[in-house]
């Protein structure tokens, strides 16, 4: 039986990714063995879009690329508390689904983060 999900984010700069993961957004981890982190994530939803014609980018493993976009409550407050830990956003948008927005780890990988306007498939 399934009970959870592993999320994987192929990065050239992982060390300093795992720091922002660990420094900037507070995701408490564990170690793996070796000092491999590996981080809790919020409760977390899943969903297919359609690729709209195009293929679906796919990893260096040929596992099906994927979108992050981490949920708040607060999209405003959210920014201003990441804003102080130096974190810079693309420009805030109004989505039939939410109000969102996106970030760069210092790998340059862009996060979404946005304030749902649907429900959530999980309880909070």
């Amino acid at each position: 039986m399934i009970f959870g999900a592993h999320f994987l984010l192929y990065s050239k700069k992982a060390e300093a990714d795992r720091a922002f993961l660990r420094d900037v957004l507070g995701f408490d981890s564990v170690d793996a063995g070796g000092g491999w982190p590996i981080f809790a994530l919020p409760s977390s939803e899943f969903a297919v879009h359609p690729s709209a014609g195009q293929a679906p980018a796919k990893t260096e493993d040929g596992h099906a690329g994927a979108a992050l976009y981490l949920m708040c409550d607060d999209l405003k407050s959210t920014i201003k508390s990441m804003e102080s830990k130096k974190v810079r956003f693309s420009k805030v948008e109004e989505a039939p689904w939410g109000i969102v927005t996106s970030f760069a780890l210092p790998s340059g990988a862009r996060v979404g983060l946005y304030q749902p306007k649907h429900p959530t498939a999980f309880k909070r």
